[in-house]
């Protein structure tokens, strides 16, 4: 068995496996102390360390060293010691900071809410929210980008993207060859492939789902509708390519969209292939589980539908097909 160490996050004390990360042990206590995260993404290796949205305060080092850390230190990257002592919403520096990092991101990103896709999932959004300001002190043009469609399905809105490099890493570790990157250095880095050459395989719709702003969105969903006016529903079927497990949004009786299961923090489940993203748009493509829960902290829980939903109807033969068909009215009926 691993050695496993104590570390006390907000006066919260939890036991972890040596090697974890102060920001995988905040979210084994959960709550309000779990650092915000931008870049990092627990389901991708290498991710975390870039937009510094995460930084705590060591107020102990350890039990060996009991010397606090001199600086803020990024949760995402920094590794757990027996006898730790970390302050995240307790530290009034810790928040000082965090509130810099938003006004930072929010530097060249547009403040186009009101017409972004992403709106009501996006995570810079609940950042700014909580630790944005209500002015900037940036005084200087800021930088802009033409939107450009990188492949049929997917359109990149580069003034909005923070460079996490999420969408990167899914293209280098689940797709079988990787087209795009970051090109440039400074303020002119951005999100781009290689003489516009479009993004082509079979899960290169991953990118929009880990994307935390607005930058990829899916072109067959661009302005269809606001999340918030939505119902989604969990549903599988039987691919050959992924697992099969999604979320389908419905605007009364029509599928929208189609995307993978995410996790308390925006984390995909699992990740799913373009045929299932984009191709499977109809209720007979699926087997329908049930209403999704959601957060009732999030705007999407403003439906309350899934308060009237029966118990869901799996269909595990031709014969339950019509059985099926009620449960998925039912579910979508407000």
């Amino acid at each position: 068995m691993s050695e496993r160490v104590k570390v006390t996050i907000d006066g919260i004390s939890v036991e972890v496996e040596q090697g974890t990360t102060i920001l995988n042990a905040a979210r084994l206590i959960g709550g309000e102390i779990v650092p915000p995260a931008m870049c990092y993404y627990s389901k991708l290796e290498g991710s975390g360390g870039k937009c510094r949205t995460c930084l705590v305060k060591v107020s102990k080092g350890s039990e060996k060293d009991p010397r606090p850390m001199p600086k803020l230190v990024a949760s995402c990257r920094t590794t757990v010691m027996e006898g730790m002592e970390v302050q995240n919403i307790t530290s009034p520096e810790v928040k000082e900071a965090r509130k810099g990092v938003v006004e930072l991101l929010l530097i060249n990103h547009p403040l186009d809410c009101p017409v972004c896709d992403q709106a009501g999932e996006c995570h810079l959004q609940d950042l700014s929210y909580e630790h944005g300001s209500a002015a900037t002190r940036y005084e200087f043009d800021r930088r802009s980008f033409e939107r450009r469609d990188i492949g049929d399905k997917i359109q990149l809105h580069m003034t909005r993207c923070i460079l996490c490099y999420r969408c990167v890493y899914v293209a280098d570790q689940i797709t079988d060859r990787r087209e795009h990157g970051v090109l440039g250095r400074g303020d002119a880095a951005e999100i781009s492939t290689y003489i516009e050459k479009a993004i082509e395989n079979d899960f290169s719709g991953n990118v929009i789902d880990v994307c935390p702003v607005g930058a990829l969105t899916d072109r067959t969903f661009r302005f269809k509708n606001r999340v918030w006016f939505t119902k989604p529903v969990d549903a599988h079927c039987n691919c050959d390519k992924c697992s099969g497990k999604v979320t389908l949004w419905y605007k009364g009786e029509d599928v929208i969209r189609v995307t993978a299961r995410k996790d308390e923090y925006g984390e995909v489940e699992s990740f799913i292939c373009n045929d299932c993203r984009f191709e499977k748009k109809k209720t007979s493509d699926w087997v329908i589980e049930g209403p999704r829960k959601i957060s009732k902290h999030s705007v999407i829980s403003a439906n309350h539908y899934e308060q009237l939903a029966p118990p869901p109807v799996i269909r595990k033969n031709p014969a339950l097909k019509e059985a099926n068909k009620e449960q998925f009215e039912r579910v979508i009926r407000y």
